[in-house]
C-alpha cells in the first residue's frame, strides 16, 4: 500500500465510520487482526454502537504494516456487500455517497412517521438489495422479538448506513407498491429540500418567522458543510447587523463607483460584497432587473461563496446559480445566465463563453465582483475578462458596461523597489479593473482592529534538526491544550508532512540517509559519464555550467534538468545507437532527479517519507519496461535500502500529533492532488475534532479557503511575495495568535524582511492614491488603458507564422519514431490526436487508473511507447463523440525537422508553431471506412 492510499483512507475515514458495520466483515479480515482486537471491536459495537466500532476498526486497520492488507480490506467490503463503499474507496471518489446525504437527512426527519406507518416485513423483500444480507436477517429478528415498530426503527438505522446510490428510489417504489401513505412524504425528486420548503410553508401559516442569514463571522464560512455524512440537522440563521467598518468599505461601490476593496483577511469582505450586491439589485426601478456575476478562482472558494449567496439571497426572492469547470459540461451557461439574478462563476467559464458567443457580451451583467482581484494581471482569466470589458469601453460601444468591484486582502506591489513604483503598480491594477476608488477602512479603524486580530510575527533561524527555539518549545507545550489549533505551511510539496519543530528529537551523529543516497548519486553520475567517455564526447560537467551544485539542492535540480534536455537532443549517425544512448541517459538523469527529490524530502519531512517516495518510484519502474540499466539501478537502490532500514527504525517519529493534511487539487509529478471532497473533510475535521489540533497545508491554504481560526501559524521554509505573506499571516485570526517563520536559511529571513518593507510601501501607495483628485486619477487610469490596448492590439498582429514543413515526433526516452505533424489533428483547440492506423501500432494501451469524463472526452486508457523496455508515457486514449482516439502530450516527444534533422523540445503545444489542422469527423469516418475495406481485402 502506498503512503497516499493510507493517507486517503485516513482522510475519508468519516465515510467509513458512518456506513460500515465492521462486525459484518470481520470474518473476511480475520487473518489480519489478532483475536483480542476482533473481540474488542465486537464489544465496542455491543456497548457503543456500529459507528464507534468502525472507528476502532479503522484504528487497527491503519496500524497494519503487512503487505496486502489494503487489498484484503477492499475485497472484504465487496464480499460483504458494501459495493458502494468499495467503489468509492477504490477510486477515491465519494460523490455518489455524498449525494445520499440529503435523503438521509430527510429520513431522519421523517423517522417518527416511518415507525408508525410502515410494516417492515412488507417492504423488506423490495428493498433487500439496498441492505447487507445480515441487516435483513436482523430486521426480521427484531420484528419477531420486539414488534413491527422496533423493526421499522431497525430498518431506518440500516437505510441511514446504506451505501447503495439507488436506495432512495428503491424505497419509493416499494412504498408505492404497498400503497403506503408514507410514500406521499418520501419525495425522492426534491429530497430534503422539498420537505424543508413544505415545513416552512406550514410554519408560515402558524406565523412562525424563519429567516436565513449570513453568519456573524462573514468570511469564516463553513466550507466543509455537508462535506461528509452528518447526523446534525441543518442550521437556521437569523439576520446580522453589518459593522460600521463594513458599511464604510461598501459605501463607494453602493454609490455606483468601480471600486477595489482592500481589507484584512477575516474582516468579512464577502459580507461586504453581499451588502453591495443587495443594494445594487434593489436600486432598479419597477420593470428593470440587475444581474450580478461573482468570480472565484479556486473551486473550494467557488463552492463556499455559492452557498453564502444562496443562503442570503434566495430568502429575498432572488435566483442564485453557479457554474464551475466541474459542472459546466452538464449545464447550459446561456440558460443559467439568462434565468438567474446572481451567478457564481469560476472565471474561465466566462472567458470561454465570451469566446464562443454563448454569452454575447459583458453588457448582460450589471455588476461584476472579482474575489482575490489582485490576480488581475497578465493572462489570468480575470484579466482576459477585463480585456473584453476594456475593448468594449475603448471601442466606442453604445452598450452599457457592468459596474466592477474587486475584493482583496493585499493589492501587492509587483517588482516595485520604492513607494513611487508601488503607486504605479497600483494604478496599473486599477486600470486593469477600470476602478477609480481604492476603499480601505479609515473612519472605523478602531472597530476593525477590535474584530480582526493581527498576529505577532517572528522570524526564527533554526537548525532543522534538534535545535528548536524556546518560542517553538512553548508552542509545543501549548499543543496539549485542546483549544489550540495550528496551521503549518510547507514550501516543499512532495510530501507535506510534519517536521520536527514541535518536538525535540535526539540529534543523529551522522545523516545516514544522505550518505547512502549521495553515494547512489555519485555511482549513477559515474555511469552516465562513462557513456560520454566511451563516445569521446563532451563531458557531463560541461553540458551546463552551474557552480557549487550540491546533492539535495534546487541548484542540482536545475542542473540535472538542463543535462536531461541536452541528452534528449543527442544525435548520432547510427540511429539505433542513438536510441540506446538516449534511453540510457534518460534513465540515469531520471533516477538522479528522484534521488535529489528524496534528499530534499528528507530535509523537510521524515526520512521514512523520502524512502517511501523512492520505493513508489522503483515500483513504477518495475511496472514499465525494466531493462538492464533499470535493473542495475534498482539493485543498487535495494542494497542501500537495506542499509537504511535499521537506522530509520531507530529514529523517533511524530505520529502522536496526528495532523490533518491539506494539499491542492492540481496534479504534479509527485502527487495526484486532493479532491474537493477530501479538502472539505480535512477542513471539517480540523474545525470540529478536538484531537486534530494541527493542519499541515501547502500554498492552497493561502487564498480564499475558509479555515478555522488558528492560534499558531508556522511557515516552514515558506516565503512568497508580499501578497502571500499577508494572506498566510491572516490565518492566525484568534486573539493572541502568533505567526512563526522557521528556516535555516538567512536568505529566507531576508526575503521576508523585504516583504515587510514592501507591505509598508503598499500601504503608502494606497494612501497616496486616495489623496489624489478623483478626476485626475480617472484620467491617469484612462491613459494607461489606452496604452495597454495599443500594445495588446499590436501583439495580436504579430502572431507567429505556422511552420508548414513536415516534422517528426520521436519518443523523448528512446527516440522511436511516433508520427509526422501532418498526421496530427487539433480537437477543440487544445487537444491533439493522431490519425492513421500506423500510429496505433507504435503505442500500447493500459487501462487508466482513474478513468473519468472531462468535457466531451471519456478518459479510458493510458498510452505508452510500444518499443520493448521503453514504455514511456505518451498520453491517454479517450472516447470523443463516436470515435476512439489517442490524445498525445508534446512533453513526451522530441520534434525533429525532416529536412534539416534539427531536434527541438517543447513543454507546451502553444509553443510549437506548426500547421495545426482541425479535427474533422468526416475525415475520421473515411479513415475508419478505408481501414474496414482494407481488412475485407486482407480476408479475400
Amino acid at each position: 500500500m502506498t503512503t497516499e492510499q493510507r493517507r486517503n483512507l485516513h482522510t475519508f475515514g468519516d465515510y467509513v465510520r458512518k456506513i460500515l458495520d465492521p462486525t459484518y466483515i470481520l470474518s473476511y479480515m480475520a487473518p489480519w487482526f489478532r483475536d483480542d482486537e476482533v473481540q474488542h471491536i465486537q464489544a465496542e459495537k455491543n456497548n457503543k454502537g456500529p459507528m464507534e466500532a468502525a472507528s476502532l476498526f479503522l484504528q487497527f486497520l491503519l496500524e497494519l504494516q503487512e503487505e496486502g492488507w489494503f487489498r484484503a480490506f477492499l475485497d472484504a467490503l465487496n464480499q460483504a456487500g458494501y459495493s458502494g463503499l468499495y467503489e468509492a474507496i477504490e477510486s477515491w471518489d465519494f460523490q455518489k455517497i455524498e449525494k445520499l446525504e440529503e435523503y438521509r437527512s430527510l429520513l431522519r426527519r421523517l423517522r417518527p412517521e416511518f415507525k408508525t406507518t410502515i410494516n417492515p416485513k412488507d417492504i423488506l423483500p423490495e428493498i433487500s438489495e439496498c441492505l447487507i444480507s445480515q441487516e435483513c436477517e436482523e430486521i426480521m429478528q427484531v420484528c419477531s422479538n420486539k414488534g413491527l415498530m422496533a423493526g421499522a426503527e431497525k430498518m431506518v438505522e440500516c437505510l441511514l448506513r446504506s451505501d447503495k446510490e439507488n436506495w432512495p428510489k428503491t424505497l419509493k417504489l416499494a412504498l408505492e407498491k404497498e400503497e403506503s401513505k408514507f410514500s406521499e412524504l418520501w419525495m425522492v425528486e426534491n429530497g430534503a429540500k422539498g420537505v424543508e420548503m413544505k415545513d416552512l410553508e406550514d410554519d408560515e401559516t402558524k406565523t412562525f418567522d424563519v429567516q436565513i442569514f449570513y453568519k456573524e463571522e462573514p468570511e469564516n464560512q463553513n466550507l466543509s458543510q455537508n462535506s461528509h455524512p452528518s447526523s446534525e440537522a441543518p442550521h437556521i440563521y437569523s439576520p446580522v447587523k453589518p459593522r460600521n467598518y463594513q458599511l464604510e468599505l461598501a459605501l463607494p461601490a453602493q454609490k455606483g463607483k468601480n471600486t477595489i476593496i482592500c481589507a484584512p483577511t477575516g474582516c468579512g469582505k464577502t459580507f461586504v460584497s453581499l451588502l453591495i450586491c443587495e443594494h445594487h439589485l434593489k436600486k432598479f426601478p419597477q420593470g428593470q432587473k440587475g444581474k450580478v456575476v461573482f468570480f472565484a478562482v479556486q473551486l473550494p472558494v467557488y463552492e463556499q461563496q455559492k452557498s453564502v449567496f444562496s443562503q442570503h439571497f434566495e430568502r429575498l426572492g432572488y435566483k442564485v446559480a453557479g457554474i464551475s469547470g466541474a459542472t459546466s459540461d452538464n449545464v447550459s451557461v446561456e440558460q443559467i445566465v439568462e434565468n438567474n439574478d446572481i451567478i457564481i462563476l469560476t472565471p474561465q467559464i466566462l472567458v470561454n463563453s465570451l469566446k464562443n458567443g454563448t454569452v454575447p457580451s459583458l453588457s448582460v451583467f450589471t455588476l461584476m465582483i472579482f474575489d482575490e482581484c489582485h490576480n488581475t494581471s497578465k493572462h489570468h482569466p480575470y484579466n482576459m475578462i477585463m480585456f473584453n470589458y476594456l475593448d468594449q469601453k475603448l471601442g466606442g460601444s453604445s452598450d452599457s458596461l457592468p459596474q466592477v468591484v474587486g475584493l482583496t486582502a493585499s493589492v501587492g506591489v509587483g517588482d516595485a523597489r520604492n513607494t513611487a513604483e508601488a503607486t504605479e503598480y497600483l494604478c496599473q491594477l486599477c486600470a486593469c479593473l477600470d476602478t477609480s476608488v481604492v476603499a480601505t477602512v479609515k473612519d472605523n479603524l478602531e472597530e476593525l482592529e477590535e474584530m480582526v486580530y493581527k498576529p505577532q510575527k517572528s522570524d526564527l533561524p533554526v537548525s532543522l534538526g534538534p535545535q528548536v527555539s524556546e518560542e517553538v518549545r512553548k508552542a509545543e507545550r501549548g499543543l496539549e491544550r485542546p483549544a489550540l489549533n495550528c496551521m503549518f505551511s510547507l514550501k516543499n510539496t512532495h510530501f507535506p508532512l510534519m517536521a520536527v519543530v514541535f518536538r525535540k528529537v535526539k540529534s543523529p551523529t551522522a545523516n545516514r540517509f544522505k550518505s547512502v543516497i549521495s553515494q547512489l548519486m555519485l555511482e549513477t553520475e559515474g555511469l552516465a559519464k562513462s557513456i560520454f567517455e566511451e563516445l569521446g564526447a563532451i563531458s557531463l560537467e560541461n553540458l551546463f555550467q552551474i557552480q557549487n551544485r550540491k546533492f539535495g539542492t534546487q541548484k542540482y535540480e536545475q542542473w540535472i534538468i538542463a543535462v536531461q534536455k541536452v541528452c534528449m537532443l543527442f544525435q548520432m549517425p547510427d540511429k539505433d545507437e542513438e536510441s540506446r544512448i538516449c534511453q540510457a541517459l534518460f534513465l540515469y538523469t531520471s533516477h538522479l532527479r528522484k534521488y535529489n527529490d528524496a534528499l530534499i524530502i528528507s530535509e523537510h519531512a521524515r526520512v521514512k517519507d523520502a524512502l517511501d517516495y523512492l520505493k513508489d518510484f522503483f515500483t513504477n519502474v518495475r511496472a514499465a519496461g525494466f531493462d538492464e540499466i533499470e535493473q542495475d539501478l534498482t539493485r543498487r537502490f535495494e542494497e542501500g535500502k537495506v542499509a537504511l532500514k535499521k537506522w530509520i527504525e531507530e529514529n523517533p517519529t511524530l505520529s502522536f500529533l496526528k495532523p490533518g493534511i491539506l494539499t491542492g487539487r492540481g496534479k504534479t509529478s509527485q502527487n495526484t492532488g486532493m479532491t474537493l471532497l477530501a479538502q472539505k473533510c480535512v477542513l471539517d475535521t480540523f474545525r470540529t475534532n478536538g484531537d486534530n489540533k494541527i493542519l499541515i497545508a501547502t500554498s492552497v491554504a493561502d487564498e480564499g479557503i475558509d479555515i478555522a481560526q488558528c492560534n499558531l501559524v508556522i511557515l516552514y521554509e515558506y516565503v512568497g511575495n508580499v501578497i502571500k505573506m499577508i494572506q498566510t499571516r491572516g490565518r492566525g485570526r484568534a486573539r493572541g495568535s502568533k505567526c512563526f517563520l522557521l528556516t535555516s536559511n538567512d536568505d529566507v529571513i531576508e526575503k521576508e524582511k523585504i516583504n515587510i518593507y514592501k507591505e509598508k510601501m503598499m500601504n503608502d501607495s494606497i494612501v497616496n492614491v486616495q489623496t489624489w483628485d478623483e478626476a485626475a486619477f480617472k484620467e491617469k487610469i484612462h491613459q494607461i488603458q489606452i496604452h495597454e490596448k495599443f500594445i495588446r492590439d499590436n501583439q495580436g498582429k504579430a502572431m507567429p507564422v505556422p511552420d508548414k514543413k513536415n516534422k517528426k515526433l520521436l519518443c523523448r526516452k528512446c527516440k522511436a519514431f511516433a508520427c509526422y505533424t501532418a498526421d496530427i489533428r487539433v480537437v477543440e483547440e487544445c487537444h491533439f490526436t493522431v490519425i492513421g492506423d500506423a500510429f496505433r501500432e507504435r503505442f500500447v494501451s493500459k487501462l487508466h487508473p482513474r478513468p473519468k469524463n472531462f468535457g466531451s472526452f471519456e478518459k479510458k486508457a493510458k498510452i505508452f511507447c510500444a518499443r520493448p523496455n521503453c514504455s514511456h508515457d505518451w498520453g491517454i486514449h479517450v472516447r470523443y463523440r463516436a470515435f476512439e482516439i489517442p490524445v498525445i502530450k508534446i512533453e513526451s516527444f522530441v520534434v525533429e525537422d525532416v529536412e534539416t534533422g534539427v531536434q527541438m523540445l517543447y513543454a507546451r503545444w502553444r509553443d510549437f508553431h506548426f500547421e495545426k489542422i482541425p479535427f474533422d469527423a468526416a475525415e475520421m469516418s473515411r479513415c475508419a471506412q478505408d481501414l474496414s475495406l482494407q481488412g475485407m481485402g486482407d480476408l479475400e
